[in-house]
């Protein structure tokens, strides 16, 4: 029911449920550029009878650690099909933003998996662009479907400590 309906007939309408937060950064971690690991999109699994895919981020050098990230049904579809180089009629969202911002002069530096809470991930965009340097608070699954889609490789980094609070969840 909208907040319209309920004025039209009196009746309250259910409060909307609260979003999850979003994971902070982890606190007091080493971000020197040693403790970034570079990573890749190596594939986009739905194992049933899981609810949503997850994206599988692996190292590209030993000793190969991976993340698997859950994301939305929708964000995995447009991750998969950038993964996949698989055209659409017309352009899904990132690949409209990835256009925009490149006609606004805008660069992607890096993305950056910044925290984790249990599967919850938090990410960064760094950009560079008019304005000079940003860096934009995102959901991982953005980050990545963005990065898939710039014309030039453009860095996917975790941070080593994301690793390490996966190693005890079988990630």
């Amino acid at each position: 029911m909208t907040d319209e309906d309920a004025l039209l007939t009196g009746d309250t309408p259910a409060p909307e449920p609260e979003p999850e937060p979003e994971p902070e950064p982890e606190a007091g971690v080493d971000e020197s550029p040693e403790s970034w690991r570079i990573v890749t999109a190596v594939d986009v699994r739905m194992d049933l009878p899981a609810a949503n895919p997850e994206v599988v981020l692996q190292e590209t050098v030993a000793p190969w650690r991976e993340l698997r990230i859950p994301v939305g049904l929708a964000e995995g579809n447009a991750i998969a099909h950038a993964l996949r180089a698989v055209g659409t009629a017309r352009p899904l969202t990132h690949a409209l933003f990835a256009d925009l911002l490149e006609r606004q002069g805008v660069t992607v530096v890096a993305a950056r998996i910044t925290g984790r809470q249990g599967r919850l991930f938090a990410a960064e965009l760094e950009t560079s662009g008019p304005r000079g340097r940003q860096v934009v608070a995102c959901r991982p699954s953005d980050a990545i479907a963005l990065l898939l889609r710039q014309r030039m490789p453009t860095p996917l980094l975790a941070g080593d400590w994301v690793f390490d609070n996966a190693a005890g969840e079988g990630a």
